[in-house]
C-alpha cells in the first residue's frame, strides 16, 4: 500500500528547502513514504518527519531530517527547534523544524552538510572545502 501524500507543492518552506538542495551535486528528488526526500546515491535529506510521543504521532511537517556528524547532532539536540524522528533518530538522524523566518544560510549548511555524509566521494569534492 503506497503511502498517501504528507505535503503541499506550493509550500513555500518546501520550495526554500528544493532549492537548496537540488543544488547540490548531482541531487535529486523523490518521494519516500510520503515525503520528499532529496539524494544522490543516498538520502541525505527529507522534509517533514514525525516522533511518536506516548503511542501518539506528532507530524513535523515543515521540517528537514538530516543525517549529520554526531558532535553537530548531539549540539542541535539542545536547540528547541529540533527533534529526533521517529525510524530514523536511532541511526542519528535529526529533524529542524522550519518557518518563513528560518535563516536561509544556516538551512544551506545543514542541508550541504548532510550532503557531504552520505554522497559519493566525487561528488563531495565537487563542493570544495570542507563544510
Amino acid at each position: 500500500m503506497a503511502h498517501p501524500k504528507m505535503f503541499d507543492d506550493d509550500d513555500p518552506v518546501l520550495a526554500q528547502v528544493r532549492a537548496i538542495a537540488l543544488a547540490l551535486p548531482g541531487a535529486q528528488e523523490k518521494i519516500s513514504h510520503g515525503r520528499p526526500a532529496f539524494f544522490t546515491t543516498r538520502v541525505h535529506c527529507y522534509y517533514g518527519g514525525s516522533v511518536r510521543i506516548e503511542g501518539e504521532w506528532q507530524a513535523h511537517d515543515q521540517a528537514v531530517v538530516l543525517h549529520l556528524p554526531p558532535a553537530e547532532t548531539e549540539a542541535l539536540r539542545q536547540d528547541p527547534r529540533c527533534f529526533v524522528p521517529a525510524y530514523l533518530g536511532p541511526s542519528g538522524w535529526i529533524g529542524v523544524d522550519l518557518d518563513q523566518r528560518t535563516d536561509a544560510r544556516e538551512l544551506g549548511e545543514l542541508i550541504e552538510e548532510s550532503h557531504r555524509m552520505v554522497a559519493p566521494k566525487r561528488r563531495v569534492a565537487r563542493l570544495g572545502g570542507t563544510g
